[in-house]
């Protein structure tokens, strides 16, 4: 009975996350108090839930909670990333492949590869709008240009761009950005998974149609602000030339 009475009340109760041996229960940070997720190391936010283990002062946004222990991401196609929940280096660190930024927490990782990525990276939406620009900016893994040693900028905050990190960008306009200048990832919609599952797993089934939603909400969002924005915007658009250097 009573085993029966825990398992009906379980998210009242806690949740286990392979992550850490005790159970994490549902915690509700006061105003004074500010926690830190272990897994994408962003402080914690009282309007959205958030999980821990006091004794051990291990706590996990659920968002960060219901990361996918597995993801095909496209920005390695050559293999599958696990999510481990801290690192594997000796250095107890490492530099995420998209942003460019060390990190102590969780990572989407390919050992053989070593390719690390931040769990808030990996769920970047893949086309976004931003204030600065009135066009779409996609996302690439890399620099945009043909030839690699091209030097540019972030148009939003003027500073040279790592060539090999991330970016979100636009080519008609040739209007480039940081990441973190363009939006602030959270973790959240990871990308959809392609590779069918010989046994089906519910867990992974609703991710998946999260996704799909999410989805076709962020295209209707684009096509009502580009339309909104129309030819005034592009009137706008006259701007100084990029300078380039190359090395």
């Amino acid at each position: 009975m009573g085993r029966q009475n825990q398992s009906r009340d379980s998210t009242s109760q806690g949740k286990q996350h392979f992550s850490h041996p005790h159970i994490l229960k549902p915690v509700n940070p006061t105003e004074a108090e500010t926690l830190t997720c272990n897994a994408c190391e962003k402080p914690s936010n009282r309007n959205k839930p958030f999980y821990g283990c006091n004794s051990c002062q291990y706590f996990l946004h659920e968002n960060c909670f219901n990361a996918p222990r597995f993801l095909n991401h496209s920005s390695h196609p050559s293999h599958p990333l696990t999510l481990l929940p801290m690192p594997t280096y000796s250095s107890r660190s490492y530099t995420c492949k998209a942003c460019g930024s060390a990190g102590n927490g969780s990572c989407f990782s390919c050992a053989c590869c070593e390719f690390d990525i931040h769990l808030q990276c990996a769920s970047c939406p893949s086309s976004i709008i931003v204030d600065k620009h009135p066009h779409q900016l996609g996302l690439h893994f890399g620099s945009p240009y043909q030839d690699k040693n091209i030097e540019y900028v972030c148009d939003i905050c003027n500073v040279i761009m790592n060539r090999e990190s991330w970016l979100y960008y636009c080519a008609c306009c040739d209007f480039g950005s940081h990441l973190q200048c363009a939006i602030s990832p959270e973790v959240g919609v990871f990308p959809r998974q392609q590779r069918p599952s010989p046994n089906p797993n519910p867990t992974v089934e609703t991710i998946n149609s999260v996704n799909e939603a999410h989805e076709q909400i962020i295209t209707a969002q684009l096509r009502a602000q580009i339309e909104a924005r129309g030819r005034e915007a592009a009137l706008d658009l006259f701007r100084t030339p990029r300078r380039y250097s190359y090395i």
